[in-house]
């Protein structure tokens, strides 16, 4: 083939360059655009180009037709579609995913019921897990999807309902990290789509190797292994982040200094179950990593009377029951590995982390009032301090001459808090506070009298 000279290239992109306007800027992807590169490229065949290209203007269509809140979730999947075209992340991997949730989303939103945040939905003849996020529409919810797929194996006799399940999910695996992830299109707690989960990607790695072993498929422990890049790779890309005692695995790949107790546990298990049902070296080394790293965190996730569900921050009691069903779990693994004689961690820290706080259930949080630095004023905030060990509702009563002047129950952490009032009047003040966690324990009830003196005059 003949190729012009480096020279002649040079002058004919300094025409170029002279004949563009002064201050234009190149214009941004389009998904329209993107598809057809993609094609031009080979990357996808004529048929998903209009497939995809279909979906996009009959979604653009309909967004148009809609109006209140069908509106703002069809028109959040289609912004974040857009965006993903514009940024160049528009793959020929990513595609299936990214126009299946355009078209769920079509479909949902012109014509099916509205649904609270959190509702999770599904489609005749698919076997996903769609999940309402307030604002983002309906989302593939990777994490139930498994989570699903993990029920479909212990229930047992629903073998090909599983390997439906799976074999839909792999298709839908995007290619990063060096391997595949299952990733979320979503914007979610700061992070921008799309980004992927330790959590969610540890009970794919776990639900595709059991249907392995079971099923006599080794293209599932095929897909495992290739899913295993995002545990090898950094954030953004992937989920690693190393430490001194070997590596903790991330809840969320754009999250990397939030360490979430019960997901890091999970992603674990999942390598676990990996490394002992394909025996294998990589997934081996990568669970050691992950399990040396949990043995050296896990008693800072432990306040003395409940569990962190992240550093500073303790957990609701769904998250603290599912801290202490993974724990259990992993309890469980290991003490069967040294049963059955593999080489295996100590399983008694998980084990005894578990029972601890399964028995902090049983205990009721203290709560002390903090005596007033100052005199209380009419008409000025004044704020009502104590402490609390653990989590809990906690409800504070004043009353003037036996008469309730205000009520409020808030809930709060452990620690120093504070309740902020405004008296309206002078007048000795009855102060009832009370605190019950979130079990239904109930801390001795605290009481005291502030007394409220008149406003200062204005000068």
């Amino acid at each position: 083939m003949h190729r012009p000279p480096l020279a002649a290239l040079a002058a004919a992109l300094v025409l170029a360059l002279a004949a563009a306007p002064a201050g234009a800027q190149t214009p941004k992807p389009t998904v329209a655009g993107e598809l057809d590169r993609l094609l031009a490229a080979g990357a996808i065949d004529q048929a998903h180009r209009d497939q995809w290209l279909t979906t996009w203007s009959e979604a653009s269509r309909t967004l148009g037709r809609l109006r209140g809140a069908r509106r703002d979730n069809l028109k959040a999947v289609v912004t974040t579609t857009t965006r993903i075209a514009e940024s160049g992340a528009l793959t020929a991997t990513r595609a299936p995913a990214v126009f299946l949730t355009l078209q769920r989303n079509r479909e949902w939103w012109a014509s099916r019921p509205l649904l609270p945040a959190g509702r999770r939905v599904s489609f005749p003849g698919s076997g996903l897990v769609w999940q309402a996020y307030a604002g983002q529409g309906i989302q593939i919810q990777w994490l139930g999807t498994f989570g699903k797929a993990n029920g479909l194996y212990l229930g047992r006799g629903h073998d090909v309902e599983l390997a439906a399940l799976l074999d839909e999910a792999i298709a839908l695996a995007t290619q990063r990290a060096g391997g595949i992830a299952w990733e979320y299109l979503f914007p979610f707690d700061g992070g921008s789509p799309p980004w992927v989960s330790g959590l969610a990607q540890g009970t794919g790695i776990q639900a595709l190797s059991r249907a392995a072993s079971r099923l006599k498929e080794p293209r599932y422990f095929e897909a495992a292994r290739a899913a295993l890049g995002v545990f090898r790779q950094p954030p953004p890309e992937g989920v690693r982040v190393a430490t001194p005692a070997g590596a903790h695995y991330l809840q969320y790949s754009f999250g990397p200094n939030l360490r979430i107790l019960n997901g890091f546990v999970q992603a674990v298990n999942g390598l676990h179950d990996f490394t002992i049902l394909a025996n294998d070296p990589e997934g081996a080394a990568l669970f050691s990593a992950g399990e040396a790293q949990l043995r050296a965190e896990l008693p800072t996730a432990d306040t003395g009377v409940w569990s962190l569900y992240r550093p500073g921050f303790e957990a609701d009691l769904h998250y603290h029951r599912l801290a202490v069903e993974f724990l259990r779990a992993l309890c469980s693994r290991l003490t069967t590995d040294a049963q059955r004689g593999r080489p295996a961690p100590e399983p008694s820290v998980y084990c005894s982390a578990a029972d601890r706080f399964t028995a902090y259930e049983k205990v009721a949080p203290v709560l002390a009032l903090v005596p007033p630095t100052r005199t209380w004023r009419a008409r000025r905030t004044e704020k009502l301090a104590f402490t609390l060990t653990k989590i809990s509702n906690v409800t504070l009563t004043l009353r003037r001459g036996g008469r309730t002047v205000f009520a409020r129950t808030q809930r709060f952490g452990r620690g120093t808090q504070t309740f902020t009032v405004r008296p309206s009047e002078p007048g000795a003040l009855a102060a009832d506070v009370r605190a019950v966690d979130l079990v239904g324990n109930a801390a001795a009830p605290a009481a005291t009298t502030l007394p409220v003196r008149r406003a200062p005059k204005r000068k």
